[in-house]
């Protein structure tokens, strides 16, 4: 009796111990190692300097080392793909960009289904775009714009930084909803594509805050106003493109943590935090105002409902503009 009463304390200790560590949440020791935030572009740019920011201050709070890693190629799916075929337990992030909701339509066979393979994290921050010009053109508003471009179809030109970025689309929005015709000149970045802004080669451009401001300040470019949906703080001179005379314009650029698909709900509770604590930093405060920033604190299924919608509305001018990756 004695035996077996003994047996069934020992099973039901274990049981009961069981049970504890089955509730025991899955970030309870996480980080076990250091966590990586792939960037899917090279080292330098926009994306890059928000990235390796957000490690920096992400790791205090995690209590561990966040690194970043560089991994350009194919338009950010190099660096996209690599993160969806690594482990699901949080300690390998992608720093998505507006590129992670348009690629789906550009490209024919992506080798990853965006929903199925990467989960939200957190939406880092969003940011606007600024329609500029040489400050020798005539073109001084929206509205000389649109009169140059109607009066003359197809000879007025825009530079983009390839099929599919921003100032791509920017410049496709701008085309469908204010109906004029312009013509695209796809360069490799934003520098040589300013260059030949500055010397009269291309007349436009819907590009960076990052690539522009200073440029903008020293006078060397002139801005006729912001893509946002709202003024500017940072420009609050300039009126948006919507009320500049295109109704309904808003172009942003947006910067967003994605974990691969089957990483635990409650890691990914965890990470978010981090990254809101993270937005409240000195650091991110500095970066927000130089890159024209909005930091976009919000839970990860906040961040799936903005990406849906973003790719939803692309995918649209997409598709009316039959434009695919080169």
């Amino acid at each position: 009796m004695a035996a077996s009463n003994c047996r069934m304390a020992v099973m039901l200790a274990a049981g009961l111990l069981a049970i504890a560590q089955s509730e025991i949440p899955a970030y309870a020791g996480f980080p076990e190692r250091i966590i990586k935030i792939v960037v899917p572009q090279a080292p330098g740019g926009g994306t890059d300097a928000i990235a390796r920011v957000l490690a920096q201050e992400m790791a205090k709070d995690l209590g561990g080392t966040v690194i970043i890693e560089n991994k350009a190629g194919a338009g950010t799916i190099v660096g996209t793909q690599a993160v969806v075929t690594s482990e699901p337990d949080g300690h390998t992030l992608l720093m998505g960009t507006f590129a992670s909701a348009v690629n789906s339509s550009l490209v024919a066979k992506l080798p990853y289904d965006v929903h199925r393979d990467l989960a939200p994290v957190a939406l880092v921050a969003r940011a606007f775009n600024i329609v500029v010009v040489n400050p020798k053109s005539p073109l001084k508003s929206v509205a000389d714009l649109i009169a140059a471009a109607k009066a003359e179809p197809g000879k007025l030109s825009y530079g983009t930084y390839g099929t599919g970025t921003s100032a791509h689309l920017g410049g496709e929005l701008f085309k469908s909803l204010a109906g004029v015709d312009m013509t695209a000149v796809p360069y490799k970045g934003s520098a040589p594509a300013i260059t030949d802004l500055l010397g009269g080669q291309i007349q436009v451009m819907f590009t960076t805050v990052s690539s522009a401001a200073a440029l903008i300040e020293a006078g060397q470019l002139r801005a006729l106003a912001v893509t946002s949906a709202e003024r500017s703080p940072a420009f609050p001179q300039l009126p948006t493109v919507a009320e500049a005379g295109v109704p309904g314009y808003v172009l942003e650029n947006w910067y967003g943590l994605f974990a691969p698909g089957k990483t635990p709900p409650d890691i990914i509770g965890r990470l978010n935090r981090a990254a809101g604590k993270a937005f409240q930093s000195e650091a991110f405060r500095k970066i927000a105002t130089n890159e024209g920033l909005v930091m976009v604190p919000a839970p990860p299924e906040e961040f799936a409902r903005y990406f849906r919608g973003e790719e939803a509305r692309w995918r649209k001018l997409i598709q009316d503009a039959g434009i695919k990756a080169d």
